[in-house]
C-alpha cells in the first residue's frame, strides 16, 4: 500500500486523547492539492477497514485522521488467510 506524502508533524495531536484508548489512529498531513490526488489511496484505506474520522486544516496543511477500532482490527486479522 502506498503511503501518502507527509510533512513535518506537530507535537499536539489533532484528535482527543480518549480516541487512542479505543482505536488505532493514523494521522496524515498533506497539501489540499495532494489530498485530491490521493483518492485511490483513500479508497484503499476504506477497503482495509479504516474510516476517515476527521479532516481539518493546520495552516497550509490538510490534516486527515483515519481510525479503526481495536475490535475491528482483531476481526480483520481473523479474516486474513
Amino acid at each position: 500500500m502506498a503511503q501518502p506524502p507527509s510533512s513535518s508533524a506537530t507535537s499536539a495531536k489533532p484528535y482527543p486523547p480518549h480516541w487512542e484508548a479505543v482505536a488505532d489512529l493514523r494521522v496524515f498531513r498533506t497539501t489540499s492539492l495532494q489530498w485530491e490526488k490521493l483518492i485511490g489511496w483513500r479508497a484503499d484505506m476504506r477497503k482495509r477497514g479504516w474510516k476517515l474520522l476527521r479532516v481539518s486544516s493546520d495552516g497550509p496543511e490538510l490534516v486527515a485522521i483515519f481510525g479503526r477500532t481495536k475490535a475491528e482490527r482483531t476481526e480483520a486479522r481473523a479474516r486474513e488467510p
